[in-house]
């Protein structure tokens, strides 16, 4: 099969299409034909090894390569085609049309990826081609897991920071089919994007301090790392929440005392990905509450561009590989 490969850490141009054996399905695993992939920011990271919040750096480096990468196909969230089961599956068939997570397995970047049947892999939304079902997990499943946390109720005030990416990005289209009014925060190149998202609000970071705007929220989604914590702690109304996705490990024990000793709670637990979560958003997606977020569709060829896009932090959107003919 033919995949999209790295076999040192560095910059975009390690990446090459190469013949590779294509896996076979042990008894508790599925193989899916992979029509498009999502090239994300983990998928940079890992491709590099450089990331934004740097606490886990030395186990993860243990754990998928010191010198070298071990798993050689990047790729975590797709779209595809099932087309074997192994002995001891039964809870898909062969011929469905699924979305999901490879997790730690990655290999999405290839022609078939063998998973566990346990992992988080669901039948894609029917209004949706591969190419935006793909786009949903990392997205979708992050801003729903935190939203959910947030406990939002018709009417509250949210602040999504960093609303131009993939999870802010659908962070805003949940808020808002919650009943929320959803003021989004990022660069004024992403303002049309957002607002088409359904943003009532954006402020330009590079013009305007949120911070010191004068309003105040219910809940505060911060995707960006390094944001300040103390002025948005004080952002919140009375029982606000304030949860981030990229926690220091500074911002983790801060947010035990906030959390304790006042009215505030301050929340960082990370995304379980679950099946439950990416079918409720399968039927948000077909009710019409959450639309497709690419911005372009690169082939496989193309993974290295796909790649630089996504570093520079000013997609407008998600961007897909399609994988295969």
């Amino acid at each position: 099969m033919k995949a999209i490969t790295y076999s040192d850490y560095g910059p975009p141009d390690v990446l090459h299409v190469e013949e590779v054996p294509a896996p076979e399905p042990g008894d508790d695993e599925v193989l899916i034909r992979v029509r498009a992939a999502e090239a994300t920011k983990s998928d940079t990271e890992m491709r590099s090894f450089r990331f934004a919040v740097n606490w886990f750096w030395l186990p993860l480096r243990l754990a998928i390569g010191v010198r070298k990468p071990r798993q050689r196909i990047l790729g975590g969230y797709f779209a595809g085609e099932v087309v074997a089961l192994g002995n001891d599956v039964t809870r898909l068939a062969v011929g469905n049309e699924v979305y999901g997570t490879a997790g730690i397995r990655f290999g999405a970047y290839g022609e078939y990826v063998s998973l566990p049947a346990s992992y988080t892999i669901v039948p894609k939304p029917t209004n949706m081609s591969f190419a935006e079902a793909a786009a949903v997990p990392l997205g979708a499943l992050n801003a729903l897991h935190f939203l959910r946390l947030a406990n939002i109720q018709k009417g509250e005030k949210v602040l999504i920071n960093g609303a131009g990416g993939s999870i802010g990005a659908y962070g805003v289209q949940i808020a808002k089919s919650m009943g929320a009014e959803v003021t989004a925060v990022d660069k004024s190149i992403k303002e049309d994007f957002i607002r088409r998202m359904g943003a009532d609000h954006f402020i330009d970071y590079t013009k305007e301090d949120f911070a010191a705007a004068g309003e105040t929220y219910d809940v505060i989604f911060d995707m960006v790392p390094g944001s300040d914590y103390g002025a948005c702690v004080r952002l919140l109304n009375p029982n606000g929440r304030y949860l981030t996705g990229n926690p220091t490990f500074s911002f983790m024990l801060r947010s035990v005392f906030t959390t304790w000793f006042s009215d505030k709670t301050v929340l960082f637990r990370f995304a379980r990905e679950s099946k439950e979560e990416l079918l409720a958003l399968k039927t948000m997606i077909e009710a019409g509450e959450i639309g497709s977020i690419v911005e372009k569709v690169y082939p496989m060829e193309g993974a290295a561009e796909a790649h630089r896009r996504v570093e520079t932090e000013e997609r407008l959107g998600a961007l897909v590989i399609a994988i295969g003919g």
